[in-house]
């Protein structure tokens, strides 16, 4: 890709991007949530048009002028987006041809089933999946809906193929087969650009590093010539000293307090969470680790009244008992809770950063008669687009054109405008770059400053690890073991996460 420019009303997103990807390597495309990779990624695939940018595209040497994705997918692109593209009422086979189905010698068109069925084994089989082309999509777990969307890119016989944040919904099982896949496609001449946040993925995975910075690219190497701290202040800009920028505080009072909690499955057959017990100290940050389905997610969704099982079990509010049966509830007893997912349940995409700030807080924004005091709103949404350095036009833009980053600032935002006692953070920094990590951190030191009790989950240890006073350890929907900050360890962790202890 040569000379790339891209412009959007009001922001240049690319400015003269030069970019090479060599035949049969995995190339790991960098760059700090905005830094344009997206941008740069749906022009190759084809998403923005030949006319809508200037620049050229070429592919084996030959200029390539692209009006749509098929045209792409015609000299052999595809993209595997983070927020997967399939149809869960529809079958694998059905997925993967979806709009390519084979057809029968016929005037009339019709789908040649066996043949499609056939085609999908192969690629299944090539992938090691268990599956049969005629299983619905809705029956598969992310992971493995997202081994489909990588048959989907084979089905089309690639040969670049693009893989934006392949892992963030992956267990660790499924991301060493995903490199496995990855490294023979690498030995079948297959060429792979590789977006991630993951540094340590990065230096596993990549033969070599092309880093973007503000819409530009600022630089290039082999994997084995660059240091991970290298890598950091190329992507940022700036030096990052400390990774994880902990400040101790000497925790006050018990704000949360949680006895014998349980909740029943929806589906009847058992316990998702069994006799819970654990306190939060103002000016604490808890860490809560575990493997995928050890049920923390389930815990603070059902805190927060978020969870279809009905809850028992005691929850204490600064030494006041509480029950909290809704999302409203939690709100009035001064919980706020950044979701897992911020573009399903932390989010209104089509509605703008002011919208979407003050959509906790309206109550306090508005009149008895329920209008708007639109000035307010307005100051309320520049407060904190300021405190949190949120990259955008302006109060006024839209959710959905801001990038990954700046999205999750405008989630914290409007649970930070709700004034909480407790912060529930479900993977605050899932799918954003190393320099917003730093900032989140940086703001949780402030907010445990102030008396806020923080509740943390992440399946990265390292970060549980770097920021949490005690770390509670989660397994089969109860708390295995509680680890201090000096005394835990990733082995530590792990083992009461596995049952080994």
């Amino acid at each position: 890709m040569r000379g790339i420019i891209k412009d959007f009303p009001g922001v240049r997103a690319l400015n003269n991007v030069t970019f090479t990807a060599n035949k049969g390597e995995v190339l790991a495309l960098l760059g700090e949530n905005g830094a344009g990779k997206s941008t740069l990624m749906k022009i190759l695939s084809g998403v923005y048009p030949h006319g809508t940018y200037e620049g050229d595209i070429l592919v084996d040497g030959k200029t390539c002028r692209f009006a749509n994705t098929r045209d792409a997918e015609a000299a052999g692109i595809a993209i595997i987006h983070q927020e997967l593209n399939l149809i869960p009422g529809l079958s694998i086979a059905e997925n993967i041809f979806l709009g390519r189905e084979p057809k029968k010698v016929s005037p009339l068109g019709i789908i040649d089933w066996n043949q499609m069925h056939k085609d999908t084994q192969r690629l299944l089989e090539r992938l090691r999946l268990p599956f049969r082309p005629t299983d619905l999509v809705s029956t598969l777990s992310v992971g493995q809906q997202q081994m489909i969307e990588i048959a989907k890119a084979l089905s089309i016989n690639a040969d670049i193929l693009v893989l934006d944040e392949p892992t963030s919904a992956l267990t660790e099982s499924e991301v060493e087969k995903l490199f496995e896949i990855i490294n023979e496609l690498r030995t079948s001449g297959v060429t792979m650009i590789y977006i991630s946040h993951k540094m340590d993925e990065i230096f596993t995975i990549s033969d070599r590093i092309t880093v973007l910075r503000d819409g530009s690219s600022v630089g290039s190497a082999m994997i084995e010539d660059v240091t991970r701290d290298q890598l950091v202040t190329l992507m940022v800009g700036r030096d990052i000293s400390q990774l994880f920028p902990k400040v101790e505080q000497t925790p006050g009072d018990v704000v949360l307090k949680v006895e014998g909690y349980s909740a029943k499955s929806p589906k009847g057959d058992g316990y998702l969470l069994n006799d819970i017990e654990f306190q939060v100290r103002a000016g604490e940050v808890v860490g809560f680790a575990g493997l995928m389905g050890s049920g923390r997610t389930e815990l603070v969704n059902s805190l927060f009244g978020a969870l279809e099982a009905k809850a028992d079990g005691k929850v204490e509010i600064e030494g006041q008992p509480v029950s909290i049966r809704t999302p409203q509830d939690a709100i009035r007893h001064g919980i706020a809770m950044v979701t897992e997912d911020r573009k399903e349940s932390g989010l209104v995409l089509n509605m703008t950063v002011k919208e979407n700030t003050s959509l906790a807080s309206l109550k306090r924004l508005s009149s008895r008669l329920g209008v708007i005091n639109e000035q307010a709103e307005e100051g309320l949404a520049r407060q904190y687009m300021k405190e949190l350095r949120t990259k955008t036009p302006g109060s006024s833009a839209v959710v959905n054109n801001l990038s990954g980053g700046n999205q999750q600032k405008v989630v914290i935002s409007k649970w930070l405008a709700t004034k909480p006692k407790v912060l529930i953070l479900d993977e605050p920094t899932r799918g954003i770059d190393v320099g917003a990590k730093v900032e989140i951190y940086q703001l949780i030191n402030k907010l445990t400053a102030e008396g806020v009790a923080v509740i943390m989950i992440s399946s990265e240890l390292p970060e549980v690890l770097g920021m949490s006073d005690r770390i509670l350890v989660m397994r089969e929907g109860t708390i295995a073991g509680e680890l201090s900050r000096s005394e835990a360890t990733q082995e530590s962790i792990m083992q009461y996460a596995t049952g080994g202890v």
